[in-house]
């Protein structure tokens, strides 16, 4: 059996970022630490790095969010980046969509335990729920796969003119270059690297930004949303 490390004391900074919420992402990190370890959802090496590493570094990520709109964290996972943000910014409508059933299990205690009433827990793939969940305004994604293969998840969920935004590393603009293609086709029309955290993370984190314009994920997911769309509305007909 694997021995859980021990969680260490909050930084100062995450005081400043998690403000009234503080307390309830202390408990976050004791769930990851704790639970977390124990399911397998957080390697055991990463606990005496998780205020800095994992939930700082996703907090700084609303930086670059808007207010009020409707996110969908791809790929979940343990809940990064998607529960620290739905942590900072009460405004926002968070999806937090995984399709292993041990994570998504894990994300809905941890939803109920720290009362985030404007956050969802679904489970299923991205290509599976697409037409059955509402576009959204933001995709959020951490470490879940390339940028090629994660627009090609993301992307299509998006509302038009919406954008998605990828907690990357030191290769963000190496995966722009290579992924410039596949965006193409997916109806993005702008991509950029950013960098936010400043006075709280250092190294600062490094998002890429993905915009789409009128048809996100080009003419072949319009119709496939069609399609799931009118399916939909039948079977509520029934």
């Amino acid at each position: 059996m694997t021995e859980t490390a021990e969680l260490p004391p909050a930084p100062e900074e995450a005081r400043t970022v998690f403000g009234e919420f503080f307390p309830e992402a202390v408990r976050y990190a004791e769930l990851l630490a704790d639970a977390g370890v124990k399911r397998g959802l957080i390697g055991p090496r990463e606990v005496p790095r998780l205020w800095e590493r994992h939930l700082l570094n996703c907090a700084v990520l609303s930086e670059v969010v808007p207010e009020g709109v409707m996110v969908c964290d791809v790929g979940s996972g343990a809940g990064l980046p998607g529960i620290p943000l739905a942590l900072v910014r009460p405004d926002l409508k968070i999806t937090l969509l995984e399709p292993l059933l041990r994570r998504t299990n894990f994300l809905q205690e941890v939803v109920e335990l720290l009362g985030l009433d404007h956050v969802t827990v679904v489970r299923g793939r991205a290509e599976e729920v697409l037409g059955t969940v509402q576009p959204v305004h933001v995709v959020t994604a951490r470490a879940v796969a390339p940028l090629d293969r994660l627009a090609g998840w993301g992307v299509p969920l998006l509302r038009p003119y919406g954008e998605m935004l990828a907690l990357k590393g030191d290769t963000a603009e190496e995966e722009i270059k290579g992924a410039r293609a596949a965006l193409g086709k997916l109806g993005v029309v702008g991509t950029s690297v950013l960098h936010v955290g400043e006075g709280i993370v250092d190294p600062l984190a490094t998002v890429v930004r993905v915009e789409v314009g009128e048809s996100p994920g080009g003419v072949r997911f319009a119709t496939k949303r069609a399609k799931a769309a009118r399916a939909g509305r039948a079977r509520r007909r029934r």
